[in-house]
């Protein structure tokens, strides 16, 4: 494992959580970088790789005021007029430090359902919010979701975002089942398709616009890229989001 590899893990998974770097056990579990790649190798402690990359640590960071986070969700719903996808909110945590990341809301508030029935009340009785207020009351039913055929369903499913070659190009997709879409395309490419690596995630929608925003400039045609190793690699380096 490249130290300067593990040392860029540690400043991007940083600034998806609000410039905040993260403990040792959530950074092995979001970067799939084990203890066992750096302890003794490159550092004798996790606040040396800290300093390293830039960060101070140990420093406890003050919990956010619930309140304060409803009132930041409900700028971000203003400002994009419509309900935030995970993706979303990494982007705008990522764009304004002052922001809270995707896991503070999740923790804090649990999943898209819980997150919507907080703003609701909030919106309802501050009375000059109908626009977030027509946008959160429908998220606040429930109802059973309906898979669709290439999804897996949308809601709190888990599925798979998959990267698959077929020649020199790369096609990011989302499914229930990352193997099922490979054999779909073998039988409908000229050339051989191959599953590259496939990310589990309960966001299908988002996590497939998060990868699609993030190679737009090798997008070349339907949901096909020209991509390079380091594209890739730092494609396969993420489990689940």
């Amino acid at each position: 494992m490249d130290k300067q590899h593990i040392l860029d893990e540690i400043i991007r998974t940083a600034k998806e959580n609000g410039d905040n770097p993260l403990g040792v056990r959530a950074f092995e579990k979001e970067a799939g970088i084990k203890e066992s790649d750096w302890r003794g190798k490159y550092w004798r402690a996790w606040g040396d790789a800290l300093r390293e990359a830039g960060y101070e640590p140990n420093i406890m960071q003050p919990a956010y005021d619930e309140d304060l986070l409803v009132r930041k969700m409900v700028s971000l719903i203003q400002e994009l007029g419509r309900f935030p996808t995970r993706s979303d909110v990494m982007l705008k945590s990522r764009q304004d430090r002052n922001f809270p990341s995707h896991n503070v809301f999740r923790r804090r508030f649990g999943r898209n359902a819980e997150v919507a029935k907080k703003i609701l009340d909030y919106a309802q009785d501050q009375g000059d919010l109908v626009d977030v207020v027509e946008i959160c009351r429908p998220l606040c039913k429930t109802s059973p979701a309906r898979p669709s055929k290439d999804t897996g369903g949308e809601g709190d499913k888990f599925g798979f975002v998959y990267l698959i070659k077929s020649g020199r190009y790369h096609k990011i997709g989302r499914s229930n089942s990352a193997e099922r879409r490979e054999y779909e395309l073998k039988i409908q490419l000229p050339e051989k398709a191959k599953l590259v690596h496939k990310i589990k995630t309960d966001d299908l929608c988002g996590i497939e616009e998060y990868w699609h925003k993030r190679f737009a400039d090798k997008h070349k045609n339907g949901e096909w890229y020209e991509l390079s190793s380091k594209d890739v690699k730092s494609f396969r380096r993420r489990k689940f989001m």
